[in-house]
C-alpha cells in the first residue's frame, strides 16, 4: 500500500508494525487536542477585549495619515504626553479647563462604532456605504489644551442619564448629533424605537436604564410659516418673538434639552415681531431692511432661552445645553453651485483661514452672547454650552461630500459639505456632552 505523505513526515513514523502505528496515532491525537485547547484560549482572550493587544503595541504604531499640509511630527509628539482619561463622575472636567479650546490629535483606538456595528446610521450619513474610500477622518480625537476630554463611554453615559429624558432640538444638524449619540449608546445597550412618534420627531428607549432619547425637529426654534410656494428654495416668515410650540409643548417632560439652529437662517427670510414685518435676511425688496443673519439668530436665541428660563411647567432640574454653530466647508462653490469638500485630514488652528471663517465665528459669538445673558439671570444653574464651532472649523475632512444618498437625491446630484459622516468628527460633540453632564 502506498504511504501517506502527510503521516510519513511526522517524527518516528513507521508502518512496520501495528504497535508503532498506535503509538504515533496517540501522539497525533494529543497534539491536536493541545492545538484546539490553545486556539480556544486565544479566542476567549480576543473576544473578551475590544483591543486585546493594546498593552503590547508600541507607542510609535501610528495610524496611516494622508495629508500634504499637516505637521504630523507635531501631532505625533503630542501622543507621548497623553494623560489618563478623567472620568466625569470623579472630576469636574469642565471646571479644570476650557474643553473647547484645543486641537485634533491622532486616535490609535479608532471610532467607537462602525457602519456595521450601528444599523441605525441613515444612508445620508453613511459615507463608507456610499463610496467614501479614505478612512483617516475617523482616526482623530479632540484634545483640550489643558486637560483630557474623556472618550465617550456608553455605560458611563447611561448611568448619568438613568431614569431621565433627553431631547436634541433643532434642524438636521441636531438630527446628525442624535444619530451619532444613538450609535454610541447602542454599543452598550440595544434600544427600542417608539413607533407612534410623528416624523420628523424620533424617540428611542433604553429599557435597562429607563432612559429616553429624542430628537425634535425645528427649523428656527421660533415660530415660522412658509412664504408663498417657491419650488427652488423655500422662503419663510420668521416670528422672532414667538416660540415654536411643536417642540416647546414637549419641554415640560424633559430632563435635558440640547438646543441648536442656524442653517435654515442662511437664505432669504422675512422677520416679524409683534405680528409686523420688521425686516429680512438676504432679501432684495425695496423698503425692507436687511438685518443680516446674526441679528435674526441672536433675537431667536434670546426668545428661546428666555422661554425656557421662565417655563413654569418645566422640571426644576431641567438642564439646557446650547450647541453652537456647526460650520460648512464648501470650496469652489456652494451647496447649489458645485461646491466641494474633498479634504481627507483635519487642519491645525494655525492653518485656519481667519478671514474666511469670520462669518462662522460671528454666528457662534451671537449664540454665546445670548447664552451668557441668560446665565446672568439664572446664575448659570439651568444652562450649559456645547461650544463646538472652533473645533469643527478644523474638520473640513468630515463631511459626506458625494458619498451619501436619500429618498430624494444622492451625492451625484448634490455635494453635502454641511452635515457629518458617521462615524466621524461629530462624535466628539457627544464626548463634550458626556463631560459636561
Amino acid at each position: 500500500m502506498k504511504k501517506s505523505a502527510t503521516f510519513e513526515n511526522l517524527p518516528h513514523y513507521s508502518n512496520k508494525n501495528g504497535t508503532s502505528s498506535v503509538v504515533n496515532i496517540g501522539r497525533l491525537v494529543l497534539f491536536l487536542v493541545c492545538v484546539i485547547g490553545l486556539t480556544w484560549l486565544l479566542t476567549i482572550f480576543v473576544l473578551d477585549s475590544p483591543n486585546p493587544f493594546h498593552k503590547f503595541m508600541s507607542k510609535r504604531s501610528y495610524p496611516r495619515i494622508k495629508s500634504d499640509e499637516l505637521n504630523l511630527e507635531k501631532y505625533y509628539s503630542s501622543i507621548d504626553q497623553i494623560t489618563p482619561v478623567i472620568h466625569p463622575q470623579n472630576e469636574n472636567v469642565e471646571n479644570k479647563c476650557d474643553l473647547f479650546k484645543g486641537r485634533w490629535v491622532p486616535d490609535l483606538n479608532g471610532p467607537s462604532y462602525t457602519n456595521w456595528s450601528c444599523p441605525t446610521i441613515p444612508d445620508y450619513r453613511n459615507c463608507i456605504k456610499f463610496g467614501r474610500k479614505d478612512t483617516d477622518y475617523m482616526n482623530w480625537r479632540w484634545k483640550p489644551d489643558e486637560c483630557e476630554l474623556p472618550r465617550f463611554n456608553s455605560k458611563t453615559f447611561l448611568k448619568i442619564v438613568q431614569g431621565k429624558k433627553l431631547a436634541l432640538i433643532g434642524d438636521s444638524l441636531a438630527r446628525n448629533q442624535f444619530d451619532s449619540l444613538l450609535c454610541l449608546l447602542s454599543q452598550g445597550e440595544t434600544p427600542t424605537e417608539i413607533k407612534d412618534v410623528e416624523e420628523p420627531f424620533r424617540t428611542f428607549y433604553f429599557p435597562s436604564h429607563n432612559f429616553t432619547l429624542m430628537v425634535f425637529w425645528t427649523k428656527f426654534l421660533v415660530a415660522s410659516e412658509e412664504r408663498g410656494n417657491s419650488t427652488i428654495s423655500p422662503v419663510f416668515n420668521i416670528h422672532l418673538d414667538k416660540i415654536d410650540v411643536n417642540w416647546a409643548d414637549k419641554l415640560p417632560d424633559l430632563d435635558y434639552a440640547i438646543i441648536s439652529a442656524s442653517h435654515w437662517y442662511i437664505r432669504e427670510n422675512y422677520l416679524y415681531e409683534g405680528g409686523k414685518l420688521i425686516g429680512c435676511i438676504y432679501c432684495k425688496d425695496p423698503g425692507v431692511h436687511d438685518y443680516g443673519l446674526p441679528f435674526a439668530l441672536q433675537k431667536a436665541f434670546g426668545t428661546t432661552l428666555k422661554y425656557i428660563s421662565e417655563c413654569k411647567e418645566c422640571r426644576k432640574d431641567l438642564l439646557t445645553l446650547v450647541r453652537t454653530f456647526s460650520p460648512a466647508h464648501f470650496e469652489y462653490g456652494t451647496w447649489s453651485t458645485g461646491g466641494k469638500c474633498n479634504r481627507t485630514s483635519p487642519i491645525t488652528e494655525e492653518q485656519v483661514d481667519i478671514e474666511g471663517t469670520k462669518y462662522e465665528r460671528e454666528i457662534r459669538d451671537v449664540q454665546i452672547k445670548e447664552f451668557d445673558n441668560i446665565k446672568k439671570t439664572t446664575n448659570g444653574i439651568m444652562f450649559k454650552s456645547l461650544d463646538i464651532t472652533k473645533a469643527m472649523i478644523m474638520r473640513p475632512d468630515g463631511h459626506p461630500g458625494n458619498s451619501w444618498k436619500d429618498r430624494w437625491t444622492d451625492g451625484k446630484n448634490r455635494t453635502d459639505c454641511v452635515h457629518w459622516c458617521l462615524p466621524g468628527p461629530i462624535d466628539a460633540w457627544n464626548d463634550f456632552l458626556m463631560a459636561v453632564l
